[in-house]
């Protein structure tokens, strides 16, 4: 826990965060069909835009904009209810800013930095002297008042979050090349041969899409942004490389920041991006410690909470025993006669008498019917799985009905299921 989380925020009370929720999430394939990608479900009860939102109100900024576009239904039934507390009487503000033509007929968000220039007159009246860029779909807990003192004493023109990763891993990411001092002196896209940490040859730092700008000098280049037709109005791809360019650009490590017990612990970060991905990282949180504590009442994930009953073990006969191990079951969970192992259950799942889940990543409302074997499975919201069901055990039968993937993660959505049905 960082030393100054009860000291009084003085940066944090002049900063408004704006979070970017408006992927498509696309690699997450019928996960996104009907949601985008920040109002996915993860770890029993939250979205994972609840992460940085809650790393924000953490770190004490009472200021926040969600910038949405693609499939935001869900997202903002979701904002609305679950961080609807917000008070404009203690100078707190909630903003919802949704891609709505405002400036011209016809024009949506065309970028990251496009969906912040195009609001940048209901902004300025929030008078923030500081501006914390998020990304709205990524699994991590950050101090973010750390980063704001960074930037204030480096006097940078923008502070770039990055996380250490394998230079060999590091193919995929935007990389920073830095100097000794953390000066930024190159950005590179998904560099075939990543620049070394200077520290650490075996490293690389990638960006986080976190980025801190004083409001001012932010708008400013935003506004020459909007005038360059040849600029495809992007963060990661236009405005951080003209600033490494012709600014000074300053990578803050994760390492400094991340909210965690002790520096012994991973610094936890995910990019849930992928059904393998997704499914990793919320079967992870049933290890007995696991990288991510969502125990923690001194940094906790703000979310939707339902008004639901407590979750509810029925049944002990031989073959019949509602029983769970190394399992997270949320409210509203009816486990009659079922076994579940290693799974995560999200609220309102009913699994039906001998039934047996291992590895399994049921969303909310889920039903799991008599004598259903699953394994490695992810099952989308509201999904009724079948008497007899069994998943994980034939690779080419599952592929045949469900969306597998190469690791051998199935993914069930309920028009799959109306298809066997048929």
């Amino acid at each position: 826990m960082p030393t100054n989380f009860l000291t009084q925020r003085r940066l944090a009370r002049h900063t408004m965060a704006i979070v970017l929720a408006g992927g498509r999430g696309s690699r997450l394939k019928e996960l996104t069909e009907t949601r985008a990608k920040p109002a996915v479900y993860f770890g029993g009860k939250s979205r994972i835009i609840d992460f940085a939102l809650s790393n924000a109100l953490n770190s004490g900024i009472r200021k926040i904009g969600v910038a949405t576009q693609y499939k935001a239904h869900s997202l903002i039934r979701h904002l609305q209810r679950g961080w609807n507390f917000f008070r404009a009487e203690r100078n707190e503000i909630f903003d919802i800013l949704p891609a709505s033509q405002r400036v011209e007929e016809g024009k949506w968000y065309a970028g990251t930095a496009d969906a912040v220039a195009q609001n940048i007159d209901i902004l300025e009246g929030y008078e923030a002297d500081y501006i914390v860029i998020l990304a709205g779909d990524h699994i991590y807990k950050m101090d973010y008042e750390l980063m704001l003192e960074q930037h204030v004493e480096s006097n940078a023109d923008v502070t770039v979050g990055c996380i250490e990763v394998p230079r060999e891993e590091a193919t995929g990411f935007g990389v920073m090349k830095v100097d000794t001092t953390g000066r930024i002196i190159d950005f590179v896209e998904k560099p075939a041969d990543p620049p070394p940490m200077p520290d650490d040859p075996d490293r690389a730092l990638a960006s986080m899409g976190i980025y801190v700008f004083d409001r001012k000098y932010l708008f400013e280049r935003l506004l020459e942004d909007t005038e360059n037709a040849e600029s495809t109005h992007d963060f990661g791809k236009d405005i951080i490389p003209d600033i490494v360019r012709n600014g000074k650009a300053v990578a803050h490590r994760f390492t400094t920041s991340c909210v965690r017990k002790s520096t012994d612990e991973e610094a936890y970060w995910r990019d849930v991006g992928t059904v393998d991905a997704f499914w990793q990282a919320n079967v992870d949180l049933t290890d007995f410690t696991p990288s991510l504590d969502l125990y923690d009442t001194d940094w906790p994930i703000w979310t939707y909470a339902e008004i639901v009953p407590p979750a509810k073990f029925i049944h002990d006969e031989e073959s019949r025993r509602g029983a769970a191990t190394s399992s997270l079951v949320s409210g509203g969970c009816i486990i009659s006669g079922a076994g579940i192992d290693k799974s995560l259950l999200f609220t309102g799942v009913h699994a039906h008498s001998y039934s047996q889940m291992e590895h399994v990543v049921a969303l909310p409302y889920v039903t799991i019917n008599r004598k259903a074997r699953l394994k490695q499975v992810v099952i989308d919201r509201g999904v009724t799985i079948p008497p007899g069901l069994v998943v994980g055990e034939d690779p080419k039968e599952d592929a045949r009905r469900f969306r597998r993937t190469e690791k051998g993660t199935c993914l069930i959505t309920q028009k799959m299921i109306d298809r066997l049905e048929m």
